[in-house]
């Protein structure tokens, strides 16, 4: 059975590469120089921390946008 999982996505100012999580989810980050590669890692970690029994704490709903 397939699970969804939505990824934060951002963009390292510092390195270039964007860093992705998965909110609810520990230990779900990772990184890439490309979208592509960013997904492709973030199936690895999510396969390996499911595999190890991990447990979602929390779902995620949307973003939301402040003003100050």
């Amino acid at each position: 059975m397939e699970r969804r999982f939505t990824m934060v996505v951002e963009r390292c100012p510092e390195t270039g590469l964007y860093v992705g999580y998965i909110p609810g989810i520990p230990g779900a980050h990772t990184q890439g120089e490309t979208i592509e590669e960013l997904e492709r890692n973030m199936r690895e970690v999510l396969e390996l921390l499911l595999e190890e029994g991990v447990q979602v704490e929390s779902e995620f709903v949307g973003t939301h946008t402040v003003e100050v």
